[in-house]
């Protein structure tokens, strides 16, 4: 029993040897991306595949973190919305009408990082002469899970609200959810917990939505704010952590939507734009138009703010998993990255016979590495069990049998 408790007390150790993360200002860098329309950016976990949809264009895809460029072979649409899987290779676009279905909008699905789409029919009984605007659209890690969101639609000269759509079979079958003039959709890691933003809410303090069941049923929240124009929502990998922006402001949540904190320092006057989160929802970044403009990040969960250096103003945002990789698209300008130093905390789950280790998918190469001896320098991979991603918390685990003497475990890049 002793032996054994001085193991599981030794290997806790290996969390103080993670990269060290310089708390400076994100630098933003051109990448090759063509000056654009651009109308939404996505990332997958790791912030190496990115997909950028063009308003009256094409779709843009990048498989070395933006350095690169290529246009897939989506047709030129309206589109208004892009979302990603975890590893990128399954995407989803939402537009706001196409030549095709009498007007009505197309939702595309790719299943191969944008090398080939596909149109998915969500709504099957189209009223000659009407017309839609799929506003939104997210995935769950797997990209089994969607959830698509329509601002409104037009018939014979008038306009409704739209509706929301959930799928859970990769979109072969739909089913749909309260009607509103929705904005914003995001979704958890597994896809049980969804979130939704009206632009224009039918009534004060009804601006959001949540669901825990996949959006089998819906239930309305939100903070009361006069204006009410929710933009853009983002949700941490468990759900529970959700950044709202506001005409106004940002609104911030740590209990799935149930309670909810205006942000300070400053950006409570604002006029915002889009919001994204880290997967454990502690780093945050929002893009502004008012108020000075710029990008703004935050590292603890939205409590306090940072203009990052040289960011641009009145940009679409995305986040890699670790939130150390940011994507910012402008509307008719370029796409544009910062990445900063991640430092992965390695978590150790000890049992009897096994050490569990797990850190979040990072943004740049790290690799787990073990000594038997601290103050040596003989570290060594770990390459007797690969780490496994798992989808519902976006984190890389990996188990490993107990070492018979003492062990030290860390990680590092390449």
């Amino acid at each position: 029993m002793k032996k054994q408790l001085l193991q599981l007390l030794v290997g806790a150790f290996g969390c103080l040897f993670t990269a060290v993360n310089p708390l400076s200002a994100q630098i933003w860098t051109p990448t090759s991306a063509p000056t654009n329309a651009w109308s939404s950016v996505a990332s997958s976990a790791d912030g190496s595949q990115l997909v950028a949809a063009v308003n009256g264009g094409g779709i843009y895809a990048s498989t070395d973190s933006g350095a690169t460029w290529i246009l897939t072979n989506a047709a030129n649409a309206s589109w208004t919305c892009v979302a990603s899987s975890a590893d990128g290779t399954k995407l989803a676009a939402v537009s706001a009408g196409s030549p095709v279905l009498g007007g009505w909008p197309m939702v595309n699905i790719s299943t191969n990082s944008g090398a080939t789409w596909f149109t998915c029919n969500v709504v099957t009984a189209i009223p000659v002469g009407s017309s839609g605007h799929w506003s939104a659209v997210n995935l769950s890690a797997d990209g089994t899970k969607l959830v698509v969101a329509e601002n409104s639609s037009a018939f014979s000269g008038n306009q409704f609200p739209g509706s929301i759509y959930t799928s859970t079979n990769s979109g072969a079958t739909w089913n749909s959810g309260p009607s509103g003039y929705w904005s914003s959709v995001a979704s958890s890691a597994d896809g049980t917990k969804l979130v939704a933003a009206e632009y224009a809410p039918k009534s004060k303090g009804m601006g959001i939505y949540t669901t825990t069941n996949s959006g089998a049923t819906w239930t309305a929240t939100g903070p009361l704010y006069p204006s009410l124009t929710w933009t853009c929502i983002a949700s941490s990998a468990d759900g529970a952590k959700l950044v709202a922006a506001v005409n106004g402001g940002i609104y911030t949540s740590t209990d799935s939507g149930a309670t909810w904190a205006q942000a300070a320092n400053g950006l409570s006057g604002a006029f915002s734009t889009y919001v994204a989160s880290s997967a454990d929802g502690s780093k945050l970044v929002a893009s502004f138009i008012g108020g000075g403009g710029g990008i703004y990040t935050s590292t603890d969960s939205g409590a306090t703010w940072t203009q990052t250096t040289n960011g641009p103003s009145g940009a679409l945002v995305a986040s890699s998993a670790d939130g150390s990789m940011l994507v910012a698209a402008v509307n008719g300008g370029g796409i544009y990255t910062s990445q900063t130093t991640p430092a992965p905390v390695l978590a150790i789950t000890p049992s009897s016979d096994n050490l569990a280790f797990s850190w979040l998918v990072p943004s740049t190469n790290f690799v787990l590495q073990q000594c038997s001896d601290l103050c040596a320098a003989n570290w060594t991979d770990v390459t007797n069990n690969t780490p496994a991603l798992n989808l519902a918390n976006l984190q890389y685990q990996v188990v490993l049998p107990l070492p018979a003497g003492n062990a030290f475990y860390r990680l590092k890049t390449p």
